[in-house]
């Protein structure tokens, strides 16, 4: 049941957490997982009071907004990407009034607070769908998802050959009231989450309403879940291959990125501008080309959107100056911020991804990695945890794995559980001050070696991950010529270096990156600001480290 907090707090929006004009074009946002971040009361879930806990020690790391992944009720089936109620906090996380408290003292922090939005889908819990399956064919409520009847002489064979994204159909027949085998219901996902029909209108009025409902409660604004899967081509047509689409795939087809979508987003954007406080809207866009992400970030349309492609790219100069390139340009022409981002909730952390086996490569590479995303044009996304070079689980046993393509063989590769384990915070052994109680449990278990990555532990150590993220972020703020800006000049360099200037005009800014494997001698282009290994620059000329990025004041 939805949750109700009084009307003076429902209905109160509270002034922006910072008067910058267009915050959102060099914002650096921090990703929480609410499961894995803090739990208050030693049940080894994280939830919104411990999540409220911790903000000073996001306002002390210098990031500008908290982007929460999905706190709403939900069975979680997927995570809590499977909601059951858009307007009420699931218990395990915590109450509707711990949701405004934490948005409350965010903002007091000078902090903005961004909500996972899931419009693409639903739970088979949610209110409709149960009603939908109830009622029987012929209910209403069944033509706002993609009922349709089976292919077959009996109906046994599913509508189209759409496969699901966590492997298997993308159709799961239903049992009628009657005892019989029925429709078939669309799920691009699990199937605990059935596709919304959003050519009907009451799609559209039920998530115009459920904006204003967390706006009118503070938040700062949404990141935009599937946002390129809410449209389907007319007439659901079969794709004809099989492989269709990883979770981070290119390849057209007709379910993703339909030009429908982008009405939908106009939408929206009307509403978010009736709102003070300049509230945002974040596409997760997974488009065949950056330029079709573009699109998304019109104007009219949405603020921003991830950008996949440079997160795909690996330890590769060449290939990271083209995405940055094509990235830019594609963001200039709509006007748009670019974005940059290294992890996230559903890909192997970096750390472990640029690692190629060795752990103090992975860590290097990962450094160099943060100055140059951090060192571009507009705003950069950290997922929790990066700060303390936390890297993959990649051994959690079987049995405690969560994940739902994990459990369905033909899904995408790997798992996501790894990169959601419980980050730690203080302490000896696990788990490590995520929650209350020493030795208490963690919804997934976590490393013993992680002592040694604590936040206590690397507190104050001017050589740890933490610290030099908190240098970086302040760089970042103080430098004129860093954060928002449209462009880039790249600098001459040797093989394996990629060097690039950003001017302003209170001064100039060179990020350097050697990516090669042994040191290089480099004119030195200015005072050194920061770098991701030990560097004595000299008067004339300055030997960099290989897999190494260093910050100048040119």
């Amino acid at each position: 049941m939805t949750q109700h907090v009084t009307d003076t707090v429902a209905h109160e929006a509270p002034a922006a957490a910072s008067p910058r004009r267009e915050w959102w074009r060099d914002a650096v946002i921090y990703q929480v997982y609410p499961r894995s971040f803090a739990d208050s009361d030693g049940d080894g879930i994280g939830d919104l009071p411990g999540i409220r806990a911790r903000l000073p020690y996001l306002k002390e790391l210098g990031v500008d907004a908290v982007w929460l992944s999905p706190f709403y009720a939900s069975p979680q089936a997927d995570g809590g990407y499977d909601v059951a109620d858009y307007r009420a906090v699931d218990p395990m996380f915590g109450t509707l009034t711990d949701a405004y408290d934490l948005v409350r003292d965010a903002h007091a922090l000078g902090l903005r607070i961004i909500v996972d939005l899931v419009p693409n889908h639903c739970s088979d819990q949610h209110e409709w769908f149960k009603q939908a399956l109830r009622e029987g064919p012929g209910s209403p409520l069944r033509d706002r998802f993609h009922f349709r009847p089976g292919k077959g002489a009996d109906g046994e064979l599913p509508p189209n050959d759409w496969e699901s994204i966590f492997g298997g159909p993308a159709w799961t027949r239903v049992t009628e009231p009657d005892g019989t085998p029925g429709e078939w219901y669309l799920h691009l996902f699990a199937p605990e989450q059935p596709d919304f029909d959003w050519d009907h209108p009451a799609v559209h009025d039920e998530f115009r309403s459920i904006l204003r409902f967390w706006l009118d409660l503070g938040v700062d604004g949404f990141r935009v879940d599937v946002a390129h899967g809410l449209v389907k081509a007319p007439g659901l047509p079969d794709v004809g291959h099989d492989e269709q689409v990883k979770l981070l795939g290119t390849r057209p087809v007709p379910y993703f990125d339909q030009d429908g979508v982008h009405d939908i987003y106009r939408g929206w954007r009307r509403i978010l501008d009736e709102y003070g406080g300049e509230r945002v809207a974040v596409a997760e866009a997974w488009t065949p080309t950056v330029e079709r992400s573009a699109l998304y970030l019109r104007p009219d349309e949405l603020h921003q959107a991830f950008n996949f492609d440079y997160l795909g790219t690996g330890w590769n100069p060449a290939g990271l100056r083209e995405v940055i390139d094509r990235s830019l340009r594609a963001m200039n022409a709509v006007h748009a911020p670019a974005t940059w981002v290294l992890s996230n909730h559903d890909v192997v952390r970096h750390v472990t991804r640029l690692a190629e086996g060795d752990p103090e490569r992975g860590l290097r590479r990962a450094r160099a990695a943060t100055l140059l995303m951090l060192g571009l044009p507009g705003s950069a996304y950290i997922y929790q945890g990066e700060e303390l070079g936390l890297p993959e689980v990649v051994d959690l046993p079987d049995e405690v794995r969560q994940d739902p393509a994990f459990f369905r063989t033909t899904g995408q590769d790997g798992t996501r559980d790894g990169c959601r384990v419980p980050i730690p915070w203080s302490g000896q052994v696990p788990p490590f001050g995520f929650g209350p109680v020493e030795g208490g449990p963690s919804w997934l278990p976590q490393p013993a070696d992680w002592k040694h990555l604590t936040v206590e532990a690397q507190q104050g150590d001017a050589a740890s991950t933490l610290e030099f993220y908190r240098r970086a972020l302040a760089v970042r703020r103080a430098h004129p010529a860093l954060g928002a800006g449209r462009q880039i000049t790249w600098l001459d360099a040797p093989e394996g270096v990629l060097a690039f200037r950003r001017d302003s005009d209170r001064g100039s800014f060179v990020c350097t990156v050697n990516f090669a494997a042994g040191p290089v001698t480099l004119a030195t282009p200015g005072t050194l600001l920061l770098a991701g290994a030990d560097v004595r620059p000299g008067a004339a000329e300055t030997v960099l480290p290989g897999e190494c990025a260093v910050w100048w004041a040119a």
